[in-house]
């Protein structure tokens, strides 16, 4: 199989970047570390915009003009998807549970979230309330999503102590979704955007940004 080719690499603005959503123009980063959000500009790869999370932002995605972010919370670490209004900040009036308690990356396909479990390997369509509406078992953990065009794109490993990374693709609209593993990303990658050219993943342990070309 072969490796992700490489476009950019550039320094995190904050240390340890988590989640990451593009909004049409905008690249948006949750820093696990720092537990704020950031916002990039892409061109001149500064940092505009940012606010503090209700929690360790473990994924987001953009909804419009606004994100979700999946976040865990309190000495628990219940995990809670919150909604996020740039230039405004948190609405703490918002939240939607996660199913079972779990999960850490997000994706939305133009009418409904969905939340990655990373060790239960699982795909997850959730409606307003977070309930399950369907569940898709992949063959490896999952830490990133992003939906393109229906379908759904996942950074996945079995071994998350390891370089061995794939960026793959399900297709959800068989009755029986299509997996396949299509190239490697040979560090331990975290969050999945796509600014309709090129895929953007974290190196998190290196504090750096990557963005690579789509298969």
């Amino acid at each position: 199989m072969k490796d992700i080719r490489e476009f950019r690499r550039l320094a995190s603005p904050a240390p340890k970047p988590q989640s990451l959503a593009w909004d049409g123009s905008t690249l948006w980063m949750g820093s696990r570390e720092t537990r704020r959000i950031y916002a990039i500009d892409p061109v001149s790869w500064t940092a505009g915009w940012e606010t503090a999370a209700p929690g360790t932002p473990f994924g987001m995605t953009a909804v419009g003009e606004e994100l979700r972010v999946l976040c865990g919370e309190t000495a628990e670490d219940h995990r809670i998807i919150r909604r996020c209004i740039p230039g405004r900040g948190f609405d703490t009036a918002f939240g939607i549970p996660c199913p079972d308690d779990t999960g850490s990356q997000l994706g939305y396909d133009g009418h409904r979230l969905h939340v990655s479990q990373w060790y239960p390997k699982k795909v997850i369509t959730i409606g307003d309330d977070g309930e399950a509406l369907r569940v898709i078992h992949v063959p490896h953990g999952i830490c990133g999503q992003v939906i393109v065009g229906g379908i759904i794109h996942l950074v996945t490993t079995d071994d998350e102590e390891t370089t061995d990374y794939w960026l793959t693709r399900v297709d959800p609209r068989p009755e029986t979704p299509v997996i396949e593993d299509l190239l490697r990303i040979p560090f331990a990658a975290r969050a999945l955007a796509f600014d309709g050219t090129h895929f953007w993943t974290n190196h998190r342990e290196a504090d750096q940004i990557v963005s690579f070309a789509a298969p």
